[in-house]
This record gives C-alpha cells, structure tokens and sequence, in this order.
C-alpha cells in the first residue's frame, strides 16, 4: 500500500493551491448588523428563515431591510471568487422581493440598493449596487455599480494575490467559506 501524499495542484500565477481559486464566501450578517449589540436578534428583526445564515432576507430595526446577493469577483486565467453579500435595500421594497421572491416573478426580480458588506480588500461598504437574477435557481448576482470602483471589482480581472492574500486570515466575522 502506498501512503505517499500527494501534492496538491498549485497555480502557476500564485503558487497557491487550485481549490482556493474558485471559491464562494458567504457573509452571514450584513456589516451594520454585526455592529450591533443584538445582531439580528434585536427585538422587531424579521428573517425569511431560521438563521442569518440560511436567510435570504432580513429587517433589523433602525438598521434597515437587506436581501442577499451575489458578487463575482474574476480573478486572472479564469477563476473566480464569489462573495455571498448583502444589499441594504429600502425598507418599503422588501415586502415586494418577499412577494416575487419564490414565485415565477423572481426571474425579472431586479434590486438598488447599497452594498451592506465590506469586500475585502477593497472595503466597498454603503456603495451603490444593482442586482437581478441570472439563474432563477441563485440568489440576484451584482451586476453594476454607479460607483466607479465597485464597478471595476463586477467587470475587471484582478490579481490572485489580491484577492486571496485578503481572504487569507481577514479575520472578518461572520465571513465565511
């Protein structure tokens, strides 16, 4: 029997192993939650399921309504890091997205709001953002930004040390993989 490790592929860009290049990370609160003594658990908050973390929706009390979304980050030779976001959303709006939200309607579903997550590493917290749904089976992926630089992170090809030596020991709460 042979018990040798096998190396693992590493990128020829970076040196870094493959897996670490397409890869999702989900935040689980948005950023002005987790700055809150409560998080979501303030009393008035709304979620559409059990936990942040299986939420697709919430309301928070003086904070504000947020709807999940997508954000795709293309990396250099094709890969890809996608962030599980929140945008910050008008309050009003949010019964309308609960109502489209799992019926036939969800496909045209199309939200502006603000980003509610700091995207390392570029930070992006509170910028404009669209979103609409590409793949009615996902949530809306952010697609353009009236803010120059978010709108670079949603269209350019960015470096692999960037971006991963920025995931790499963040340190973000509530930012995971």
């Amino acid at each position: 029997m042979d018990t040798e490790a096998v190396p693992a592929e590493t990128c020829s860009i970076c040196d870094r192993a493959l897996d670490l290049h397409n890869r999702h990370v989900r935040f689980t609160l948005p950023d002005p939650v987790v700055d809150t003594p409560a998080n979501e658990l303030a009393a008035g908050s709304w979620m559409s399921h059990a936990s942040a973390r299986e939420s697709v929706m919430m309301q928070v009390p003086n904070l504000g309504a947020f709807v999940r979304a997508l954000l795709p980050v293309a990396l250099q030779d094709g890969y890809r890091v996608t962030f599980g976001v929140w945008v910050g959303i008008h309050p009003a709006e949010l019964r309308s997205v609960f109502d489209a939200w799992w019926r036939p309607e969800y496909r045209d579903l199309r939200l502006t709001g603000r980003l509610a997550n700091a995207i390392p590493p570029w930070g992006l917290l509170a910028s404009p953002v669209d979103a609409e749904v590409h793949d009615d089976q996902h949530t809306p992926y952010c697609h353009r930004s009236d803010d120059p630089l978010l709108d670079r992170v949603l269209h350019d090809e960015w470096p692999h040390t960037l971006v991963l030596d920025a995931l790499t020991g963040s340190g973000r709460p509530g930012c995971g993989e």
